[in-house]
């Protein structure tokens, strides 16, 4: 059985790595004193290489912990020496054994209004299914996946042409500030989550493939997700920035680049960032002046 999450815990170890933890990071140690607590130390992953000719760096948590003077640990094991009585878990990105929960009761943020996208990509997932508005909860980590009660959440917009990067970015913002209101007020009894789950997978490449048979609504939400590519004269090509707009005259067959403009299903994409094979991305104007493509060439599908 877990162990019990204290209403008002004294000793808190942080668990994080990316960029998006490092706001709520942040937010507990300037409130610290208000609230009563210490961070009594932070674990990320390794340290590894960011690029392929860079030095082994911190994950951004870690980076984050050192500049605020907070233990950093890549040993998840080592959090129940430390005397803490509660685990913070934002974007950690591995599964908390249960045998460390019987040990030490830890909560997440987890960046969807569950049970709606348990699971590893929910930022991605619901900008991929075009949702209207996602959230932050605060709930219990519990064995199994993203099964925990929820003890707190808040609820935002999507918009209509926000990034995962960017709504990423603030769901991270509102999680901070989620997470330092609840343990200021208590953090009293969980709830249990209801609705049907759906489930957000990990993201792989073939979800950001540019299937121009689809609408272009649907293509720029890929888009948005980050990283969406299609094939142009045989190599690789990706669209960093695009907008959903009409067809091109003629109505000519979905993948066929008419100006700047890639036909779509019932409408389609006017490409503004690009990046070909081997090269960095830049306007499509910029791209489109060195390649010099032929109204009527196609983009194809399989990229």
């Amino acid at each position: 059985m877990t162990a019990t999450v204290p209403e008002r815990p004294r000793r808190l170890a942080y668990l994080g790595n990316p960029a998006v933890a490092v706001a709520p990071l942040r937010a507990l140690h300037a409130a610290s004193e208000r609230l009563g607590i210490e961070i009594v130390a932070v674990v990320t992953a390794e340290d590894r290489r960011r690029s392929r000719r860079g030095d082994p760096s911190s994950t951004p948590v870690g980076a984050a912990a050192a500049d605020l003077g907070i233990t950093v640990s890549h040993d998840l094991s080592a959090v129940v020496d430390w005397g803490a009585d509660l685990g913070v878990v934002v974007a950690y990105g591995r599964i908390i054994p249960v045998s460390l929960l019987d040990r030490l009761p830890m909560l997440n943020l987890h960046f969807s209004l569950l049970p709606r996208w348990r699971g590893a990509a929910p930022v991605e997932r619901a900008i991929l299914a075009g949702d209207a508005e996602t959230g932050v909860c605060l709930m219990d980590v519990a064995e199994g996946l993203d099964t925990g009660g929820v003890r707190g959440r808040v609820t935002t917009p999507i918009g209509a042409d926000e990034t995962a990067d960017e709504l990423r970015e603030r769901l991270g913002v509102l999680g901070a500030r989620l997470l330092v209101d609840g343990l200021a007020a208590g953090l009293g009894a969980p709830q249990p989550q209801q609705g049907e789950p759906t489930w957000a997978h990990k993201i792989v490449g073939n979800d950001l493939r540019l299937d121009w048979s689809r609408t272009a609504v649907e293509l720029h939400r890929t888009v948005l997700v980050g990283g969406a590519h299609t094939t142009f004269r045989g190599e690789r090509f990706k669209v960093h920035a695009a907008v959903p707009c009409a067809s091109p005259s003629g109505d000519p067959t979905p993948g066929t680049l008419v100006g700047d403009v890639v036909a779509a299903d019932g409408g389609g994409l006017q490409l503004t960032e690009v990046q070909p094979a081997g090269r960095p991305r830049m306007p499509f104007a910029a791209w489109s002046a060195g390649a010099r493509p032929v109204d009527g060439e196609g983009f194809a599908s399989d990229g």
